[in-house]
C-alpha cells in the first residue's frame, strides 16, 4: 500500500470569479473549509446574501485523502452544475475547499452544455484568483521536563527545527506541546532522544527517555 501523503494543497483565503452568458450571471465564491459544517456554513450564508438568486450550486472536497466530497445542482439539470464545479477543484489539485456558484437567471435557457460551461468557467475563475498554499499535517506530542533539563531540551528542539505550540511552567518544571510532520515522527523522536542522551541514533533505539523528561502523543 502506498504511504499516505502528509501534505495537501488548498486556498489561503476566499476568492471570487464571475461568468456571464445571455443575461445570466454566475457569481463564484471559493473558500477554504476544513469540515462539512464549515463548508455548508458558507453555502447558507450565500443563500441569505443572494436570496433573490434562482440557484446556489456548490461542490466541496475535504480531507487529506480527498475522499469526502459533495456536488449539488440546486435545481439545475442533473450533472450541469455541481459536477463541473467539483471538476475544477480537482483540476486544481485542491482539497479542504468549497466553491459556491450563485446564478441570477437572465431569462434565456442555456441548455445543458451552456450550463456546464458557465458553472465550470465561473468556478475556474474563482480558483484562478485564489492563492494556493501547501498545508503540512503534523502529529502533536506533549513533553514534560524538569527545569534542570530545560536548557538542553530547548536547544535540542531548536536543532531539530520542531514547532513548539504551547508552553506552561509549574513549580518543578515545564510542559510543552510540539508538532512533528507526520512522515518524520519516528525519525525526529529518535534523534531527539539521541541528542538528549548524547549517543547515536542506533544506540538511542534501545533507550528510554532520560529521567526528568516524559513524552506522550496527544
Amino acid at each position: 500500500m502506498a504511504e499516505l501523503s502528509d501534505s495537501f494543497h488548498t486556498i489561503a483565503a476566499p476568492a471570487t470569479g464571475e461568468f456571464k452568458d445571455r443575461g445570466s450571471k454566475f457569481l463564484a465564491h471559493a473558500y477554504p473549509a476544513g469540515t462539512e459544517e464549515e463548508a455548508m456554513g458558507f453555502v447558507e450564508a450565500l443563500r441569505k446574501e443572494h436570496f433573490k438568486a434562482r440557484h446556489h450550486c456548490f461542490a466541496w472536497r475535504l480531507g487529506l485523502d480527498g475522499l469526502r466530497f459533495r456536488a449539488n445542482d440546486d435545481g439545475e439539470p442533473s450533472g450541469t452544475a455541481g459536477r463541473p464545479i467539483l471538476g475544477q477543484i480537482d483540476a486544481a489539485g485542491l482539497t479542504d475547499v468549497v466553491v459556491v456558484v450563485v446564478r441570477y437567471f437572465g431569462g434565456t435557457l442555456l441548455g445543458a452544455s451552456g450550463l456546464i460551461q458557465a458553472y465550470r468557467e465561473s468556478a475556474a475563475e474563482a480558483l484562478r484568483q485564489a492563492r494556493v498554499v501547501e498545508k503540512i499535517v503534523q502529529d502533536n506530542f506533549q513533553i514534560a521536563v524538569d527545569y534542570g533539563l530545560m536548557p538542553e531540551l530547548m536547544n535540542t528542539i531548536k536543532k531539530l527545527d520542531l514547532d513548539i505550540s504551547r508552553q506552561d511552567f509549574n513549580d518543578t518544571g515545564a510542559e510543552m506541546e510540539i508538532g512533528i510532520r507526520k512522515s518524520e515522527v519516528a525519525d525526529k523522536l529518535l534523534h531527539l532522544k539521541a541528542l538528549l542522551w548524547k549517543v547515536s541514533a542506533e544506540e538511542a533505539q534501545t533507550l528510554e527517555w532520560p529521567s526528568g523528561i516524559k513524552v506522550n502523543a496527544i
